[in-house]
């Protein structure tokens, strides 16, 4: 099991917990995953990581797609690996919800397959700079020919010589995206990740490998990467850090979507807490947030994450290493919660 190590977005103010990534990085940490939504971006603190580390990967977790043009995020993390060494950076893309894609980046909901598909071929075009890219999409047009064009754009390849190989991992959550994700990424970031519900989410792979090899592509679990986020918290009350992270749980089930467009809400109902995911969509909706999170079940916290005394993280890890994940993101903040996950997972074996 690889493990990485997550540093989110920030705050009200931003910092990188830079000592929290080298330690990690002297553990055996493969990667540290940044983030964004609507403040801080994810690849400005990955350039300060790359100067202060020496081969620890840098990736996004995500970049939101509506954020950057293809070809602005095939420059940015192609001068990131550049600038880092080189086989350094995983770009790990998604697509928030319409609230923020619309309301943030000003940029129209579309059509979401359709876009994420478009977005990685242009992606993967200019890595390998086989030819000038060039792609009549219904989501990206490369040279642009719509509305206000001067009709003197032409295909071009990038200047400079990107490593061809940079792996794309998707986020995604819904069967189509799941299933769009096997077939054309080289790895899935899943939210929400429970190994009690793997069960879930295999049919829906295995029909994404199988169409790309109906395409001709060597594609299937040897070749695929699955790394999702996990909360480790070494503590006696499991209650109370269960109790912490039910603030967030609450604002995505609840009150990150409307409530007829909701993709984490769909995931709790999949996982079988529909009617909790339907008082806490009720209750974030009508501004009472704080009956909301008390509507957030313990057992669904608990499947999400790593909490309590050593022994009982020890026992439940288990079920994650067995549940077919090839690596786990780490979010914790006690050193001790690094070190043991990194026992566990045997990353200096």
């Amino acid at each position: 099991m690889k493990l990485g190590v997550g540093i989110g977005y920030s705050g009200a103010q931003m910092s990188v917990p830079l000592e929290m990534i080298q330690h990690a990085e002297s553990l055996g940490y493969d990667s540290v995953w940044s983030a964004e939504a609507y403040g801080s971006d994810a690849l400005t603190p990955l350039a300060y990581i790359a100067a202060r580390t020496e081969k620890i990967k840098l990736a996004t977790g995500i970049l939101q797609i509506p954020a950057r043009t293809p070809a602005m995020t095939a420059m940015s993390m192609g001068t990131l690996d550049a600038l880092a060494g080189g086989d350094r950076v995983i770009c790990g893309l998604g697509l928030s919800g319409p609230q923020v894609v619309e309301g943030w980046y000003g940029r129209p909901w579309g059509k979401p397959g359709t876009r994420i598909r478009e977005y990685v071929q242009i992606l993967r075009a200019i890595f390998k700079r086989e030819e000038p890219v060039s792609i009549d999409g219904v989501e990206y047009q490369m040279p642009y020919t719509g509305e206000g064009a001067m009709g003197l754009g032409k295909p071009l390849k990038s200047i400079l010589h990107m490593n061809p190989n940079i792996p794309i991992y998707l986020a995604t959550l819904g069967p189509g995206n799941v299933r769009l994700t096997a077939e054309i990424a080289d790895g899935w970031l899943p939210m929400w990740y429970s190994p009690y519900q793997m069960h879930n989410y295999t049919p829906w792979l295995d029909e994404g490998f199988e169409k790309a090899k109906a395409a001709g592509e060597d594609k299937g679990w040897h070749n695929f990467s699955i790394q999702t986020g996990c909360t480790v918290i070494i503590t006696d009350d499991v209650q109370d850090a269960l109790r912490m992270q039910k603030p967030n749980v609450a604002l995505y089930v609840g009150g990150m979507g409307a409530r007829d467009k909701n993709f984490h809400n769909d995931t709790m109902v999949r996982y079988g807490y529909g009617e909790a995911a339907a008082r806490i969509q009720d209750l974030y909706l009508s501004g009472q947030k704080a009956e909301a999170l008390e509507e957030v079940p313990d057992e669904l916290v608990d499947e999400m994450c790593l909490v309590g005394p050593v022994e009982r993280i020890r026992e439940r890890y288990k079920a994650w290493a067995d549940s077919g994940l090839t690596a786990i993101t780490v979010n914790a903040r006690q050193p001790e919660a690094l070190e043991l996950m990194a026992e566990l997972a045997e990353t200096k074996s």
